[in-house]
């Protein structure tokens, strides 16, 4: 008789919906916190306050800081993950429409294989299934959009997606941060002082008073979107396959559509409806391959580390 895949954890469930769920919807969050803020500034703010929010609770807590390796591996990460992906995204802006730079991120999970791949881990023949259906299913989600871009632009984000999806790999396979959520912290933290560099590179500052709505919108991307997803994704890449940590690519456009249809009376046809049964189809196949999840035996709390270093 044929065995089915195993059941998902439900820590890795739980940070799978947080993924999904807040960074789909951040595209919502940052148009209006673009508002008063310059790109690299928002990131960087983000970032900072919510590195140095989890870092603080953590030290009150007694958790030993991270070791100068550590913190070195942290700073590659952050300065890969942070700088490079989202600094580079936020560069292409200027030069590609969304409709592009929504396939391109759809491209994510494959590069992300291709990455692991060089490291020894290549997905399996459900998860390059799933890479490709839910691929074809974010390029029709996309297929409405403007797809104009201007060559720097596609340079810029390639070079983005490399930067994150190397990173990713990286925090996978070589380097070690330091154990449960002091490895998140220090990541931010040395992430976001890297995009504030680049912030007054680029002469950003603060305007003098700001759109109310922007700073519910900073507020939002600081708790839900860096604090609790950018940790849960990390979670993740310790967790599961490089498949199934990549899968949010396709998953959070699907998000993006459904709020705008919601809150700004967007329209919804029918190859918007088949592109997300394609993409639901994709998950499903990643979240059922044999390979989706890791042991989790050793650390079933992503917080384990945190709490056992308190006590």
């Amino acid at each position: 008789m044929r065995t089915l895949p195993p059941s998902l954890p439900r820590f890795v469930l739980l940070a799978l919906l947080t993924v999904y769920l807040v960074w789909g919807s951040t595209y919502l969050a940052i148009h209006f916190a673009l508002l008063s803020f310059p790109p690299y500034l928002l990131m960087a703010t983000r970032f900072l306050a919510a590195g140095g929010l989890l870092f603080g609770w953590l030290v009150l807590r007694g958790v030993p800081l991270p070791t100068a390796r550590q913190w070195r591996d942290a700073g590659i990460v952050g300065v890969l993950l942070l700088g490079g992906g989202m600094g580079c995204t936020a560069l292409a802006q200027q030069y590609v429409s969304s409709g592009m730079t929504a396939v391109f991120i759809a491209s994510a999970p494959l590069m992300f294989a291709i990455w692991s791949g060089l490291f020894g881990e290549w997905p399996g023949p459900r998860e390059w299934a799933g890479i490709v259906v839910g691929f074809g299913g974010a390029a029709l989600l996309a297929a409405g959009g403007n797809f104009a871009a201007q060559p720097l632009g596609i340079v810029f984000l390639a070079s983005a997606i490399a930067c994150w999806t190397f990173g990713s790999v990286l925090s996978q396979k070589k380097l070690a941060l330091a154990p449960g959520a002091m490895g998140f912290a220090s990541e931010m933290l040395l992430g976001g002082a890297f995009l504030l560099g680049l912030a007054l590179m680029h002469g950003e500052t603060l305007p003098a008073a700001i759109d109310p709505r922007a700073a519910v919108a900073w507020v939002y991307l600081v708790i839900a979107g860096s604090l609790a997803a950018f940790s849960a994704y990390m979670y993740l890449l310790a967790k599961v396959s490089p498949a199934l940590a990549s899968s949010y690519a396709y998953v959070n456009p699907v998000i993006a559509v459904l709020l705008g249809v919601w809150l700004a009376g967007e329209q919804f046809g029918s190859r918007e409806l088949v592109a997300m049964l394609i993409i639901l189809g994709s998950v499903i196949l990643i979240t059922t391959s044999k390979g989706a999840a890791r042991d989790e035996a050793a650390d079933p709390d992503p917080l384990a580390d945190t709490a056992a270093n308190a006590r």
